[in-house]
């Protein structure tokens, strides 16, 4: 199995430190800052017998013993054969990291970039290794949200793509492909236009920003927790999607021009409007908190969707 190195140990390289070494994966976890390795380790206990405790993990021991903290990034790197980088988001960061990691890898070794937003044509241009270099954007938290957009550059090597892809899936996760570089990729462009009509609804008065959660939580969320929006709105016309636009386009399409030419729906007067109603502080303290509901939710949410019986064709 591909030996795995994990570049960059904080909420980000701690998930995907759990997501690899559950499944057989032998992990080397480093950080720049010292002791931050050793110390996502311990984190990464807790994630591991938390995922145990849903029957997402048979043996959270075994699990751990696959992770080590290496002692450099030389040590992470040496041995492995895919490399998942989580430095900070900075272009700058970025390449010096990749040029680092391409000189110091073996040459087949696939180096792939957590970066939520940087297109991999941005970091790798300039380096020997470019061809084998992508992005394989996850989401928060990786360990129990399994999509991860891999994202190649104009350059990436169709079969360093295949083969990532293979790594992934072997990992438990659910690759999607970009056939082309799109900033923001899929997901984060999704979730922007949601967000930015979320904001417009607020800040017109339209409604509470409870009452946007409300549906989108007890509403089309639960729909999008087992179908996407095309299986969603094949099923809301008799005739699947074709019969759904001839029904509906019209006023979809209203609807959407309605909303153009409004500026930025995230400026300090519309959130001052979401922040007047909402509830609880805004601090780290609470973050934590609710990050650790949000986390044991999802776990819960993943279990019984790997229980659930496969959809009819």
């Amino acid at each position: 199995m591909t030996k795995i190195a994990i570049v960059g140990s904080g909420l980000i390289g701690r998930a995907w430190a759990t997501v690899f070494a559950s499944h057989g994966f032998e992990v080397a976890l480093h950080d720049v800052v010292a002791g931050a390795a050793a110390a996502a380790r311990a984190h990464i206990a807790t994630n591991l017998g938390e995922l145990a405790e849903h029957r997402l993990v048979n043996d959270p021991k075994g699990a751990l013993a696959r992770i080590r903290v290496a002692s450099s990034l030389a040590d992470a790197l040496s041995g492995a054969g895919f490399v998942q980088e989580n430095g900070p988001e900075t272009v700058e960061a970025k390449r010096a990291l990749f040029a680092e990691m391409d000189d110091l890898a073996a040459p087949d070794t696939i180096l792939s970039s957590s970066t939520s937003f940087i297109m991999a044509s941005v970091f790798s241009e300039g380096l020997k290794g470019r061809t084998r270099c992508l992005v394989g954007h996850p989401v928060n938290p990786p360990h129990l949200v399994p999509i991860v957009e891999i994202a190649p550059a104009p350059w990436t090597d169709p079969a360093v793509v295949e083969r990532a892809k293979a790594i992934y899936e072997q990992a438990g996760q659910v690759p999607i492909t970009l056939r082309k570089e799109k900033a923001g990729f899929v997901l984060n462009r999704l979730q922007a236009v949601l967000l930015a009509e979320a904001f417009r609804l607020v800040g017109e008065g339209v409604a509470s920003a409870e009452d946007v959660d409300k549906t989108i939580r007890d509403g089309l969320g639960l729909r999008w927790s087992f179908m996407g929006p095309f299986e969603t709105i094949e099923l809301n016309a008799p005739g699947g999607i074709p019969d759904y636009c001839s029904r509906y386009a019209a006023s979809l399409d209203q609807m959407v021009k309605s909303s153009e030419g409004l500026g930025n729906p995230f400026e300090a007067a519309t959130v001052a409007e979401v922040m007047r109603e909402w509830r609880g502080t805004q601090s780290a303290e609470r973050v934590k908190r609710l990050s650790d509901w949000r986390d044991s939710r999802l776990a819960a949410l993943r279990a019984h969707k790997r229980a659930a019986a496969r959809k009819p064709d």
